[in-house]
């Protein structure tokens, strides 16, 4: 869940680079992390760790057992932390 609502309300954080809102409406989960980065809203190094936690969401569709578990588990306490620097950077742009 907080895969799905960070993508959306980091578009909307991002809205006021384009030119239209219907531009940023348009990106993907993915592209809307690498707009972000390209913006210094968010470092490279965490639009990597989202890319990810993206790819890891999808192939949860796909795979099962413990290896897959495992590393989704190991995944965790990066993904809280970004999650925490990701709410910073939204909450922010609430000012704005």
């Amino acid at each position: 869940m907080i895969l799905e609502q960070s993508g959306s309300l980091l578009k909307k954080r991002l809205r006021p680079y384009f030119a239209s809102n219907r531009q940023a409406d348009r990106l993907t989960f993915k592209n809307l992390f690498r707009h972000a980065a390209k913006h210094g809203l968010i470092s490279v190094e965490s639009c990597e760790r989202w890319l990810e936690y993206r790819d890891n969401r999808n192939d949860t569709a796909h795979q099962y057992g413990a290896g897959f578990a495992e590393t989704t588990l190991a995944l965790l306490p990066q993904f809280i932390a970004d999650a925490k620097e990701l709410a910073q950077v939204i909450t922010e742009g609430s000012d704005d």
